[in-house]
């Protein structure tokens, strides 16, 4: 988003002329950094408004934060828009929502300051309050954008600023598109919705594909196309080198799944649920490239067997032994009930006679809480944890192909060592466990065994 302006030449309007520039629906983010600013730093943690008014012990912290959050819109605003009447609606609409979220917050405080009602109770619908803010301010400065380039764009706000609240995400969207025509207006639509389900209780900062997906099945839409900054490839491009990446043409749903469950999405997994269930396919495209048609993400199987990506996500393992655990039921049950209160998210797991062990996607400060817990239920049972890595082979169908026994070999003549490997009946991902510092040169050599050397070798063939 932050890029807007070059997009508006090319994937707004391109070559398109008349009612071609029409016929599309456009569901934007923030501007970049604006939901780390308003919330909390996604990476590094560092506080925004959100984390400041949730563990500050004064005002200054977050009404601070507020103000940089104020200051950084109207910056990122005048790095897009030019006319001077923009720049001023846009600054205006920046000052009326930071004014309007910082009386909110400030009348919140005060009510809170009595028994009866307690701040923490209204937490979840403070941080939905500033998320919004993000989304309406890219929507609403895209949208002048347009206006002033010729395009009759249209400022679609599902963040329920000043409106009635208690309205379902898909009355929230009803009534937003009533009365708009897509075929003579172009919708530039905020990504996130306020609705009674509480997008961010579920989805937490994954919620502007779930509107994404939400509106395009609800309008019937021929196709829901994510822009991003690159192509959908076999490799990060960064790893292995743009030389040596593929770009994935066309795959299914469920490889979009094993992406989400690597940490690598293409699409939130409950969103691409929402597309498949209404039969909308989802292309996946490079904004700067228009011209090139992307991948396109159905429920169609491969026509051949083939590995389509070749990723990694840095894991920690929690390994729980106990001699006595053979034929006795229970001990699974009660390590995901402690998982789940810790909202630890399971990548995969594997099991023996007294074992169980399970790949996470955890930070370890969480992982010490569930020692803890576990070394409650079972005090006689051995509980450790350790950080590793996983590199994982995907493809829509990778039956006939070996990719375990192949990439335990490519593993090896590459100098490293797999700790652990598995492979699922189904044949769509195959999965390594390896250190940390082993990572990134097993996914080169993984890539290097099943991608590179199968496109070299009919091009070696036909030579």
């Amino acid at each position: 988003m932050s890029r807007v302006n070059q997009l508006k030449d090319t994937l707004f309007v391109g070559d398109r002329k008349g009612a071609d520039i029409y016929g599309r629906v456009f569901v934007v983010s923030a501007f970049g950094g604006i939901t780390n600013l308003l919330l909390e730093h996604k990476k590094s943690g560092e506080p925004g408004v959100y984390a400041h008014l949730a563990n500050a012990s004064n005002d200054h912290g977050w009404h601070e934060a507020l103000t940089r959050v104020s200051a950084e819109m109207q910056r990122v605003h005048r790095e897009v828009l030019e006319h001077p009447g923009d720049i001023e609606q846009a600054d205006a609409f920046v000052s009326e929502r930071t004014h309007g979220a910082r009386n909110c917050l400030i009348d919140l405080q005060r009510l809170c300051a009595y028994g009866h009602f307690r701040l923490s109770e209204h937490m979840l619908q403070i941080r939905e309050l500033l998320s919004g803010l993000g989304e309406a301010h890219s929507a609403f400065v895209t949208t002048i954008l347009l206006q002033r380039a010729g395009v009759n764009a249209r400022f679609v706000d599902l963040s329920g600023w000043r409106d009635e609240g208690n309205v379902t995400l898909d009355e929230r969207i009803a009534q937003a598109m009533e009365g708009i025509d897509p075929h003579t207006e172009m919708p530039i639509v905020t990504g996130y919705a306020q609705c009674a389900e509480g997008l961010m209780r579920e989805f937490d900062r994954g919620y502007s594909e779930v509107t994404f997906s939400k509106l395009a099945a609800l309008t019937g839409a021929r196709e829901a196309i994510i822009h991003k900054e690159f192509h959908l490839s076999s490799c990060d491009p960064k790893l292995v080198g743009e030389h040596a990446v593929k770009k994935i043409g066309r795959t299914n749903y469920d490889v979009a799944d094993q992406l989400s469950n690597m940490g690598m999405e293409a699409i939130h997994p409950k969103a691409a649920k929402t597309l498949r269930q209404a039969d909308v396919p989802l292309r996946v495209t490079n904004a700067f490239e228009p011209e090139d048609p992307g991948t396109l993400i159905d429920d169609r199987q491969a026509e051949a067997p083939a590995v389509e990506i070749v990723t990694g996500l840095d894991i920690v393992t929690l390994e729980l032994f106990e001699q006595d655990m053979v034929g006795v039921k229970g001990y699974d049950t009660a390590i995901l009930d402690v998982l789940t209160r810790h909202n630890v998210r399971i990548v995969s797991k594997v099991s023996n006679a007294n074992t169980i062990t399970h790949y996470l996607d955890a930070s370890l400060k969480t992982m010490r809480r569930v020692e803890k817990d576990l070394a409650e239920i079972y005090p006689t049972a051995e509980i450790t944890t350790r950080t590793l890595s996983m590199a994982s082979v995907i493809g829509r169908d990778l039956n006939g192909l070996s990719v375990l026994q192949r990439g335990l070999v490519a593993i090896a003549e590459a100098g490293e060592t797999a700790i652990g490997a598995s492979q699922g009946p189904r044949n769509v991902d195959v999965q390594f466990i390896v250190e940390r510092e082993s990572l990134q040169p097993v996914i080169k050599a993984l890539h290097g065994a099943f991608i590179e050397e199968e496109v070299a070798a009919p091009l070696s063939r036909a030579a």
